[in-house]
């Protein structure tokens, strides 16, 4: 028929990491996912299912580990998992920005504008909310009724 809708591709895994070696990246399967590396970069990705990718926080490789950011409000450190942390050089956060994105756009996955404006780190408050991560939000009328 002229007006048949087409049905969208369903990516597969193994296509999503495909497509990344034309974006220069080294892929090595480890179990269920992949180690994805490049220009000193890396972020482990999963196979889950129905084709979809969860991709780990992306990290500079330190000693072969995939050190995060940490930020200590007066500079970024990169902390790998078993504790070693390191002074964070802006060419490592410009190149772990360039990896982020281009890993993102290779798997086909949506860029989310906060992620795109600059390096993020996880142990940083940046909408400066006090008592956010807390697990109870005192309403208006229980801080009255406790003064």
């Amino acid at each position: 028929m002229f007006f048949r809708n087409q049905k969208p591709h369903q990516w597969t895994f193994e296509e999503r990491v495909a497509n990344l070696k034309q974006f220069r990246f080294d892929v090595r399967r480890e179990g269920a996912g992949a180690l994805v590396t490049r220009d000193g970069c890396g972020a482990m990705v999963q196979d889950l299912t129905g084709g979809q990718v969860k991709v780990g926080k992306a990290g500079v490789l330190v000693g072969g580990e995939i050190a995060s950011l940490v930020s200590r409000g007066y500079q970024m450190f990169l902390r790998t998992p078993t504790g070693k942390e390191i002074p964070a050089q802006a060419d490592q956060l410009k190149k772990l920005h360039a990896f982020d994105e281009d890993l993102r756009e290779g798997l086909g996955l949506t860029s989310l504008y906060n992620l795109s404006l600059g390096t993020t780190s996880d142990d940083h408050l940046y909408d400066r909310v006090e008592d956010r991560d807390a697990p109870h939000h005192p309403r208006p009328w229980e801080i009255k009724a406790a003064q």
